[in-house]
């Protein structure tokens, strides 16, 4: 053998090792291959690039240059590159005579590869490519380029050199290629899925093989990878099998923390995988409903009794799993709320009491705080919750996974549109009962453009003694030891801001401990920053109200506005009246008159 063929042989070994270490990389990302394409590197092939590295045809093969010379990362990017055209469905087959893609078509979809490699890393990309790319999708970027010509920096950004890496071939008689969007999109979940197992302890590594796990694990992996309604929570959830714990805190099946993010059960219980999904099922409905804060002032065993067999009612309806026996169910209580439920049930309290949670007999499964963990640094829980509810919802609906509980989907509706807030409710109450002061007409007052037109009289606008005097209201403020600065410089701030948007001239202002100091009438600037609060003893609140009810300068239609921690006595307040409490406080009478609840 010459020297010439000794050194072209050489280069020719050196190119080809390059290449299966490149393609070796690419067999090892669990994604890419599930794609079971062919791969064509003759120097006879057609279809191969001249100048570029791979290109990919509608029949699924690879078509790489036999003898270039590249790094094993480059290649391991362009043949990522190629098989993600086949899993996009850039590259379609179809019989007959084919149509090849245009410049902008071959562009906007290495673009959209590209960019997804961007998340999705496997190789190294050529220097020249962006480091970004535009948002849309292909077809978006297609129309757009177009219209405006294609940008220099995105018209070779595929791997076929100065040819197209995706080339459209009628079907080979004996051939029908597989559906390469379908095994992608199984291959991606599946990675998705081994990425959540890595970072729950369940693999050694993101392509090995799994350890040996026990039935609540591969329940929330079932609901990680096969059931999108919960399928968000569970990834955010961690189950903690601790008996010790279980038996220390009374455990018998499970119980959850929704602001630890964590479901505590019991590995001495012997379930199988499909009563394990109800059980977990069960728990991350309780965390992800928020039924732990929706109790307010309710007994909390018995709320969480009502909760149970709501959530059951609906995963039995659903077919989640296996309920295992002695759970609470009961078919007379379908589509009633947690809400609806505790009310029927409390009225016979011994007997609800001897009714058990999946914690116990006695105990509810909702726990309060976490057992030896601490809260998950969360920006915010509540968001979580509820965008995976909602999120999950409409991927069930999209994928025709079948109907749910109303009452279930009712809720999820109801966390997509949290409830108004505090101060948006008590601007609509004075909106709706504090009268704005009306302008009237006379010519008795000339208008400010009469000089203007001095031959013909206008009338001006002025506001009556008694038309200001109807609009204003009446504030009954709790000064007992009990409030808080904070709480009173809030509930001020915003009775004044609102009654300066009223255009209130003034507000009559009595504070209450254990007994009545009048204020008199105060203008909205002194009620937020000059008012000095007297008093600090108990709280008697009745000889406010007493007060401001035979105030003759006090119209007896003005409504009365309560602010209060709770801790105060009974209340009869006769003309419209609302009061403002704190969130979590309770009142020890049934108020007939709204509630708002400062957060």
């Amino acid at each position: 053998m010459s020297r010439t063929s000794r050194a072209k042989k050489a280069r020719t070994d050196a190119a080809t090792e390059s290449f299966l270490a490149g393609l070796a990389a690419v067999k090892h990302n669990p994604a890419l291959a599930s794609l079971d394409a062919g791969l064509c590197r003759s120097r006879d092939c057609a279809l191969g690039p001249r100048h570029g590295l791979a290109a990919v045809d509608s029949n699924g093969t690879v078509h790489v240059h036999p003898d270039r010379r590249a790094e094993p990362a480059e290649w391991a990017w362009a043949i990522a590159h190629c098989l993600i055209h086949l899993g996009f469905g850039h590259v379609p087959a179809d019989k007959g005579p084919r149509a090849q893609p245009d410049r902008a078509d071959l562009a906007a979809r290495c673009a959209v590869v590209n960019r997804f490699l961007l998340s999705y890393p496997v190789g190294r990309a050529p220097e020249h490519l962006p480091a970004s790319y535009p948002d849309g999708d292909e077809e978006q970027l297609a129309r757009r380029w177009r219209r405006d010509g294609i940008p220099t920096a995105y018209e070779g950004c595929g791997t076929g050199g100065d040819s197209p890496d995706q080339i459209l071939v009628p079907w080979s008689r004996w051939h029908t290629p597989a559906d390469w969007q379908l095994a992608f999109a199984h291959a991606l979940t599946r990675t998705v899925s081994a990425a959540m197992d890595l970072a729950g302890g369940r693999r050694d590594t993101l392509t090995g093989e799994r350890l040996p796990t026990r039935p609540w694990e591969r329940a929330l992996s079932w609901f990680v990878s096969s059931y999108p309604l919960l399928g968000g929570i569970a990834s955010g959830m961690t189950v903690v099998a601790d008996a010790e714990l279980s038996r220390a805190h009374g455990i018998a099946v499970a119980a959850v923390d929704a602001t630890a993010g964590e479901i505590y059960v019991n590995p001495l219980r012997q379930y199988d995988d499909e009563e394990w999904r109800f059980v977990l099922a069960h728990e991350m409905l309780h965390a992800a409903l928020r039924h732990g804060d929706r109790r307010g002032s309710r007994d909390p065993y018995l709320f969480n009794v009502a909760a149970d067999y709501v959530v059951n009612g609906w995963l039995v309806g659903m077919g989640v799993g296996t309920m295992p026996e002695g759970l609470l169910y009961d078919p007379a209580l379908k589509d009633l709320s947690a809400e609806e439920v505790y009310d029927r049930i409390v009225t016979d309290a011994r007997r609800a009491r001897r009714l058990a949670t999946l914690r116990g007999k006695g105990v509810g499964d909702i726990l309060g705080e976490p057992l030896g963990g601490r809260p998950r640094d969360w920006a915010d829980l509540d968001e979580f919750y509820r965008r995976g509810l909602v999120q999950g919802l409409d991927l069930h609906t999209g994928g025709g996974r079948g109907l749910l509980p109303s009452g279930l989907v009712e809720e999820i509706r109801a966390l997509a549109h949290p409830p108004v807030p505090w101060d948006a409710r008590l601007a609509r109450w004075f909106d709706e009962f504090v009268p704005r002061p009306e302008a009237v007409r006379s010519y008795a007052r000339p208008a400010r453009r009469q000089a203007s037109t001095p031959d013909i009289p206008r009338a001006g606008r002025y506001f009556p003694p008694e038309e200001v005097a109807r609009c204003t209201f009446g504030v009954v403020l709790d000064t007992s030891g009990s409030m808080g600065t904070r709480l009173l410089g809030k509930a001020l701030g915003a009775v004044a801001s609102y009654a300066e948007a009223r255009d209130v001239p003034a507000a009559r202002v009595v504070f209450c401990d254990a007994a009545a100091y009048d204020a008199g009438y105060l203008p909205p600037a002194e009620i937020a920053g000059r008012v000095r609060v007297r008093g600090r003893g108990g709280t008697v609140l009745q000889p406010g109200v007493d007060l401001l009810r035979r105030a003759e300068d006090f119209p007896a239609t003005a409504p009365v506005l309560v602010i209060t921690d709770g801790y105060c006595d009974v209340l009869r307040v006769r003309p419209e009246h609302a009061y403002l409490v704190p969130e979590g406080a309770s009142l020890p009478f049934t108020p007939r008159g709204p509630v708002f609840r400062l957060s």
